[in-house]
């Protein structure tokens, strides 16, 4: 198997790869469950089903020309999406930003098609982490004419805190991320089972070296706020006329003072 090249897909079919799409796949569950709106995509990696714990009633799977699935909704260029600016209100990436030609491109797509508030959902490779490292030792073996890689020879890592300053510049708002996959860079089952143990030690003492994290943000709009449900009621109570303290205070002295100067009063006295 030396100088041996597996794909995307196949890979996904090894225990590495079926363990890295169960983690992915709880993520997006617990990610998507309360996004609500009426439109949602997914680009790219159909293994992963994205969307399915959403309840947006209008749900699509896009995928690239090289990437055919029978349940695909649409195929598309990522960085020229079929949709009209301000159209989605989610957006998820499993992987696809590190697998496309064109990170950037894609991004600013997202950002566009993106409705005010609405959020794009985010998945990638850590380079900084057990198989990333073992990944870039691997391909630098691959060039002296031995050895195999760990992982697909597809796309580049895009490391945690680069991906952050890519959404920051588009107007993100990064709500929530976090790291997974602490076990060590090993092919077998048996060897993935007894090194279980790793991931809670991992989420403990190494956090930010998992080999995948997971981003969610916002997408912000610079002066627009959204309207409550009693926005009507909200205007119509700005609207009404409110006293002046003070007037009100100076009409109610002015009141009394003539009242105490008036002469029905002071006869009222005397007879009294």
């Amino acid at each position: 198997m030396s100088g041996q090249i597996i794909g995307l897909h196949d890979w996904f079919e090894t225990p590495p790869g079926r363990y890295l799409l169960d983690w992915e796949q709880d993520q997006f569950d617990q990610a998507v469950a309360d996004v609500f709106g009426y439109h949602a995509l997914q680009l790219g990696l159909p293994e992963v089903q994205a969307l399915r714990a959403n309840r947006m009633p209008h749900r699509w799977l896009a995928l690239s020309e090289s990437d055919m699935a029978p349940r695909s909704s649409l195929v598309t260029d990522f960085s020229a999406l079929p949709f009209p600016a301000n159209s989605l209100d989610l957006v998820v990436l499993p992987h696809t930003l590190e697998l496309s030609p064109d990170p950037h491109a894609t991004l600013r797509e997202v950002e566009r098609v993106l409705v005010p508030e609405g959020r794009v959902v985010i998945c990638g490779l850590n380079p900084a982490s057990l198989w990333g490292m073992r990944q870039r030792r691997a391909r630098i073996y691959q060039r002296l004419g031995f050895g195999e890689l760990f992982l697909p020879d597809a796309g580049e890592f895009i490391g945690y805190r680069r991906m952050r300053d890519w959404l920051r510049l588009l107007s993100f708002e990064v709500e929530s991320g976090r790291f997974g996959i602490y076990r060590p860079a090993v092919r077998s089952e048996a060897w993935l089972e007894r090194c279980h143990w790793f991931d809670s030690a991992g989420e403990r003492w190494w956090p930010i070296f998992g080999a995948v994290y997971f981003l969610v943000a916002v997408k912000r709009v610079r002066g627009m706020r959204l309207l409550s449900a009693d926005w009507r009621r909200a205007a119509a109570r700005a609207s009404a006329p409110v006293p002046i303290a003070g007037r009100v205070h100076r009409e109610h002295r002015d009141h009394r003072d003539h009242v105490r100067r008036s002469p029905h009063r002071k006869k009222q006295g005397k007879g009294s």
